[in-house]
This record gives C-alpha cells, sequence and structure tokens, in this order.
C-alpha cells in the first residue's frame, strides 16, 4: 500500500537513497499492512534543501493566494474524506466513524489557516517623536520542523502544517513510522491543491535519527512536537543549541471533577464520550476522576454500566466503538499498568483483561477501578489507554489541590450547575484547558496547548499563528 508514496520532496515521492523500507501494522489483525519508505540521512539534507528553497518562493506568496490554497486543501480533504479515514482506522486501530471525525476536523483546521492567512495583523504604535512612526509587524518565521505523533496523525499534521503555511513558512512534516500513510496522502492532497514544490515536504522513518538531524540544522528555524514529555525534553535540549523556536504540547493526565449538583446520567454519558476517544490514547483523555462523595456510588454505577455495553473489535466494523490499543507495546504498558494499580490496592469493577474472542490483534477491555489512592502510580504516571480510576472528595478547596498536585497541565474537565463553581474552578485549574459541562476541547478556533511539564505554545484559534511568526519593529524617521 506504501509502493505509490516514498520520501515527499521537491514536489514528488522518491524512493529513499538506500532503498530501505520498514513494516506497518494493522493493530486490529496483526498482519503487515505494507513497507513504508525509510530515509537515509542524504534523504533528509536533500528535504532541508528543498525545503529551504520552497521557503524562498512561499514568503513571496502573497497571502491572498496562500489563503485561496489552503483553502482547497480543506475542501480536497472533505473530498477524500473516506480515503483518509480508512488509513486512520488501519494504521492506528481507531473506529472508522471517529477517523471520519478526525478528517472532517482536520479539514476544519486547514480552513481556519486559510483565512486566518489574511489576519496577520501589525500594528502602529505612536511615536515619542514628532519626525518619527513606530511600525510593528510580522515575518514568517522560515522552515519549519513538524513532528507528528501516531495517535492524531492526520488532525495533529493539519495543525502544524497548515498554520505554517498560513504563516508564510515551508514544512518538513515527520509523521511516526506507526501510522505514515495517512499523512502520506494528505501530501498528494497538498500537490494537488496547488502548493509549490519544497513548500511541504515529508520523511518517513526513524523518528530519533530524523529529528536530530532536522534539528542539528541551521535550516530548520521552528520545531512543532505533539508528544511524550520525556521526549519533548530531549529535543528542547537540542534545539537550545541552535535557539530555535519551539512549540511542544506533551503529555497531560487531565482531572475530571464532578460536584453534586449536576446530572449525573448526562455526566457520565460524557464521561465516556471524552475517556474512550481512540481509546484513551488521547493527551486530553480524563485520567484521574474525583466524583462528590455523596454522588460518587452513582457516578461509578452510571459509567461502569456504560462502559459494559461499548462494543469492541476491528475499526473497520460498523458499530464498533473500541478499537485495539495501536501497538503491542502500548498493550503491554497498559497490562503492566493494571497489575500494578491492583498490587495497591485498587478494586477492578470492570475489564482488567484482553477481551476474549480476539485471537489476534492489540485489544483491552476498558478497565474502571475503585478504591484509589491519589499516591497510586495510575494517578501519577499518564496511562494513556482504556483505564479509568475513580476516587471522591469532600470539600471543594480539597479536590482543587489535589486535582492541581500534578506535573503535567494539559486539559481538566468541571462538571457543575453552579455558575460560581464553573468560573471559579475553571479560573484555578493549572491546565491550558479546562472544559465545563462539556466532553468536547480541541476545535480548530481555539487555542490548544498546555503549561507545567506538558509544554508551551498553542496550536489552533486566532493565537497559533504567532507562534509561526517574528515580530519585527522599525522606528522611521521621515526627515532627514
Amino acid at each position: 500500500m506504501y509502493t505509490k508514496f516514498g520520501q515527499f520532496i521537491d514536489g514528488k515521492w522518491q524512493p529513499s537513497a538506500n532503498q530501505e523500507t520498514y513494516d506497518v501494522i494493522n493493530p486490529a489483525t496483526e498482519e503487515i499492512i505494507g513497507k513504508a519508505s525509510k530515509a537515509a540521512s542524504s534523504d533528509v539534507e536533500k528535504a532541508l534543501k528543498s525545503a529551504k528553497k520552497g521557503f524562498a518562493i512561499w514568503k513571496k506568496t502573497s497571502p491572498w493566494q496562500r489563503s485561496n490554497t489552503i483553502r482547497k486543501i480543506a475542501d480536497l480533504i472533505r473530498k477524500k474524506n473516506e480515503t483518509l479515514a480508512k488509513w486512520l482506522t488501519l494504521e492506528v486501530g481507531k473506529p472508522l466513524a471517529e477517523s471520519l471525525g478526525e478528517v472532517s476536523g482536520a479539514a476544519d483546521i486547514f480552513e481556519w489557516n486559510a483565512e486566518e492567512t489574511k489576519r496577520i495583523y501589525g500594528q502602529t504604535v505612536e511615536s515619542r517623536f514628532e519626525n518619527t512612526r513606530v511600525h510593528v509587524y510580522y515575518q514568517p518565521v522560515g522552515v519549519v520542523a513538524a513532528l507528528v505523533p501516531w495517535n492524531f496523525p492526520i488532525i495533529l499534521a493539519a495543525r502544524k502544517i497548515s498554520t505554517a503555511l498560513a504563516a508564510g513558512c515551508s514544512v518538513i512534516c515527520k509523521p511516526d513510522i506507526i501510522a505514515p500513510g495517512c499523512v502520506m496522502e494528505m501530501m498528494n492532497i497538498m500537490k494537488e491543491a496547488g502548493v509549490p514544490p519544497g513548500v511541504v515536504n515529508l520523511l518517513s522513518g526513524d523518528p530519533a535519527s530524523i529529528s536530530s538531524q532536522l534539528i542539528s540544522s541551521d535550516i530548520i528555524k521552528k520545531i512543532s512536537i505533539t508528544g511524550s514529555t520525556r521526549v519533548g525534553k530531549l529535543i528542547l535540549k537540542q534545539a537550545a543549541d541552535k535557539v530555535q523556536r519551539v512549540t511542544m504540547e506533551l503529555s497531560g493526565h487531565a482531572p475530571f471533577i464532578v460536584f453534586e449538583d449536576v446530572d449525573i446520567e448526562k455526566v457520565s454519558e460524557m464521561a465516556i464520550a471524552a475517556k474512550f476517544r481512540n481509546n484513551g490514547q488521547v493527551c486530553i483523555s480524563p485520567s484521574r476522576f474525583y466524583i462528590h462523595e455523596n454522588k460518587k456510588d452513582q457516578f461509578v454505577k452510571s459509567f461502569v454500566d456504560k462502559t459494559k455495553k461499548l462494543k469492541i473489535g476491528n475499526g473497520m466494523d460498523e458499530g464498533i466503538q473500541l478499537g485495539p490499543m495501536t501497538t503491542k507495546k502500548r498493550l503491554e504498558e497498559i497490562e503492566d499498568l493494571v497489575e500494578k494499580t491492583k498490587k495497591e490496592g485498587a478494586k477492578i469493577l470492570c475489564g482488567g483483561k484482553r477481551p476474549s474472542g480476539f485471537n489476534k490483534g492489540y485489544f483491552y477491555e476498558p478497565t474502571v477501578f475503585d478504591n484509589v489512592k491519589d499516591n497510586f502510580t495510575i494517578m501519577k504516571q499518564e496511562p494513556f489507554g482504556p483505564l479509568v480510576p475513580i476516587t471522591s472528595f469532600k470539600s471543594y478547596d480539597e479536590v482543587i489541590e489535589r486535582a492541581n498536585n500534578h506535573e503535567l497541565g494539559l486539559a481538566s474537565y468541571v462538571y457543575t450547575n453552579s455558575l460560581e463553581k464553573a468560573h471559579r474552578t475553571s479560573e484555578l485549574m493549572e491546565t491550558g484547558i479546562v472544559a465545563v459541562n462539556t466532553p468536547v476541547v480541541a476545535v480548530a478556533e481555539a487555542p490548544f496547548g498546555g503549561i507545567k511539564q506538558t509544554g508551551y505554545g498553542r496550536e489552533g484559534g486566532s493565537m497559533g499563528i504567532k507562534d509561526y511568526l517574528n515580530i519585527k519593529y522599525t522606528h522611521l524617521g521621515i526627515t532627514n
């Protein structure tokens, strides 16, 4: 399936210099989908030169023309949504309905940034001198390295690429080896939309070696990474040598706070939607559940009843709500964390094992824990899977303190019918994103990103493009 692709450099597909490939696995069947091209060091150098040339062209392209091209990409993504969604399900394992939703979200992001292209506003500042003028304006930062993870490859590639294009930058995109095909398909869409050769490039292969070589190059001026905190720190250290601009959206461990004044049935429904999307392999997935002690039993019963009804299977099959874990490694890590949580004293209310009836595939049952304490491993380590530790709280101040007692700060979820509690809690949460009475947080028009060791910088919204621009101030004397 990957023979029509390769390395996308200077507007065309080409095999790697050494002809090497790697296997891509379908997590639902454990079968090899195909062999994807593995970039050699010389391919990385070619991509860097291509992107440098592409930047020289794209930065001179008018904002309205850039906007028109980016909007064409959005239109083509919507036109080819089924093809892209099938790639996603085959490589990542998520249900086809979720994949279609991700593709739709990616198209929205390109559409949003097509509009932002025309709204890069400068500023005129009143000068203190009668004969000078002060102007502030923005210029594209340069060539961008876009490092894309495997869990949402289409939507995350869309965030990075569309924002870079809107700002006038060129891009070298590196998809993860687990899910390269869906991002490769996007390259063809961009070419069809009229993106000039060299403006968008793709390197497929070993993430560590490609990333290291890109970051060590003087050509790369900005890095955008979505990944683990561990990997983010390594990249940040390397980027420091070149003082490169870095946007990092790293690990999360989101608290899910339920106050006693809510409709538990509605809240548990939203909890299911938020928690089990992509089988919990989501950085914004709720990972620590704090339920008011007066409503905990009711919430647990409702949530467990709904969890048991979720249909597990191959994401290509109709009606499936939970696909497999994306990799064997991820499955084994989930199994280890479940065993550790049991040993630490938690009680399993449902799940806790691989489901019966599956001879192949990295499937694991959604698992709910009770009797969980704040010092358990699962309350500190990002589970990144369908694991739900539930605890209770008594007072407002207590739950705020416990929820904020974590080194990560990406997202948090708050459920209350009190306007006062909604506002106060939203303001007090030490996270970059807060969802109040909704399971939805990632939308094209809002800034996405975190604080603490979740990283810095934002993608999306009207603020996202600023991370791809340099600020220039000119003090202009109008007489001499």
